[in-house]
């Protein structure tokens, strides 16, 4: 029979019914006459009931074994008129569904699939490579049958990992998997955040912390968003970001709702999700798909100093409490998250000081740009400029800018200090090439930075790039950007 065929196999038309060939036991939609006699066999598996009418859903079964993907529904209107969708897959009667290999062992194939499949995902080299992925574990392992042309015994088994659930199809003779995919679902959840921080939004330089209370003016700051990505599990987990640890417990909801006050621990932690996974889907809108291109550990206010760090040995992100709470700030989670980002294109990366200048300086920018959006053009060159109310008494409050004077006649070095040179030198290339294509050259120099590079060599890689991807013209600019701070001759 063809796969998924529908067919109307009776229409009610005022009083007047007109048969398609096919007959049931009754107009309620019990199993129908040709089905009962199918040898593959249906087993009925749930009724559901909608504003038109009721709907019969069957498992399609062979020798009292599922068949993958194999179904039947009835839809049978209020009116009495009945649809059939038809997915059942034809299987040899004389198929052996004595199994082979063992569950134990199909499962254990299955899992060695799925592992290697989400390591994959992320970059090969040290530093990560060093640390050691989850591997993937088990949910149930059940014989089922394959349909089809190629039908067989296999094993289906269901393993968590990483990536989510996966399903992986085991050969039941011979241990070979025929199939493994994903199948849990992303989906999106309702979270209330600053963005980027309530100082830009609400255009106020003169907001304070006042010791983590609420306040009326912050609360007009926050505002309500979509979280998408979420992996459904009631966490603040998903494709691009995983809050792993966070002070006062993580956040949970069975409805995906994470709508919090900033005086409340998990608001930061919304923070988080949310920024990082606009930032990723941005790289990928940008055309990169592997930059740093997983769910990122963090750990939120767990560090009581006015600090936060990436930590390439354990691959996590700590957002300091000190002061202002740091991930309050979505430019201290952009800067944080350049580290990680430069890690995951170039392991080991950071080895040299110069190295550590252009992190820094990188890590400003990301900040910066991450904000044009958002910013509605206040203050952009000032980074971090809610967190920075704590610990600056002049207005505008910034931590750093990346619109500041320094050249190579300025290194000092100190990786900070040393990277307001580079993060100047990223910024003018964002006003002269635009938002997209500024960034396109920047991530794209990026996989051809050595760990131990230098501020000379790395410009040399963005102009390659740059001539690369736009040509002359945006290489004589990316140049002249390098040139005004003294970084190229």
């Amino acid at each position: 029979m063809t796969k998924r065929r529908k067919a109307l196999l009776a229409v009610t038309a005022g009083l007047a019914t007109v048969s398609l060939g096919l007959s049931f036991t009754s107009a309620a939609g019990a199993a129908p006459e040709a089905a009962t006699a199918n040898p593959n066999g249906l087993q009925l598996i749930k009724t559901k009931t909608s504003l038109l009418g009721k709907h019969y859903w069957y498992q399609q079964t062979f020798k009292g074994l599922p068949v993958i993907n194999g179904y039947y529904a009835t839809h049978v209107t209020k009116a009495g008129a009945v649809d059939i969708a038809d997915g059942r897959d034809a299987v040899p009667a004389n198929l052996d569904v004595g199994a082979t290999v063992t569950p134990a062992s199909a499962t254990q194939t299955a899992n060695a699939t799925v592992t290697a499949r989400a390591n994959r995902s992320r970059i090969a080299g040290p530093p990560k490579d060093l640390v050691k992925q989850p591997a993937a574990t088990s949910g149930a392992a059940q014989l089922a049958v394959v349909g089809g042309p190629n039908a067989r015994l296999v094993w289906n088994v269901t393993s968590r990992s990483t990536e989510g659930v996966s399903r992986s199809l085991v050969d039941a003779k011979t241990g070979s998997v025929v199939e493994s995919k994903v199948i849990s679902d992303n989906i999106d959840g309702r979270g209330s955040v600053f963005d980027p921080n309530p100082v830009v939004s609400e255009q106020n330089e003169k907001l304070t912390d006042l010791n983590d209370r609420n306040q009326d003016a912050l609360f007009l700051a926050q505002k309500n968003v979509i979280l998408r990505n979420l992996d459904g599990s009631g966490n603040l987990n998903g494709s691009f970001v995983n809050v792993k640890e966070a002070k006062g417990g993580l956040a949970q909801s069975k409805t995906n709702t994470f709508v919090y006050q900033r005086q409340n621990d998990k608001f930061e932690q919304v923070m988080v999700y949310y920024h990082v996974n606009q930032t990723q889907e941005y790289i990928q809108q940008l055309g990169f798909t592997e930059v740093n291109n997983e769910s990122q550990d963090f750990s939120v206010n767990t560090f009581t100093g006015d600090n936060s760090f990436y930590d390439p040995s354990t691959d996590m992100i700590t957002m300091g409490e000190g002061g202002v709470d740091d991930a309050e700030d979505a430019e201290v989670i952009w800067h944080e998250y350049g580290h990680a980002m430069q890690d995951d294109i170039v392991p080991g990366y950071g080895e040299s000081e110069q190295a550590g200048a252009i992190g820094e300086g990188f890590g400003d920018y990301w900040a910066v740009t991450m904000s044009v959006p958002v910013s509605k053009g206040f203050e952009l060159p000032c980074v971090m400029d809610w967190d920075a109310t704590s610990y600056t008494s002049t207005e505008p409050h910034c931590l750093r800018r990346t619109d500041g004077n320094k050249t190579t006649d300025d290194i000092v070095g100190q990786v900070h200090d040393d990277g307001e040179i580079w993060s100047r030198a990223l910024w003018d290339i964002h006003q002269a090439l635009g938002r997209t294509k500024a960034n396109k050259v920047i991530l794209e120099a990026t996989f051809f930075y050595d760990p131990d590079t230098s501020f000379a060599a790395a410009a040399q890689d963005t102009v390659q790039a740059a001539r690369l991807l736009y040509g002359k013209a945006a290489a004589a600019q990316v140049t002249k950007a390098f040139q005004d701070r003294k970084i190229l001759p």
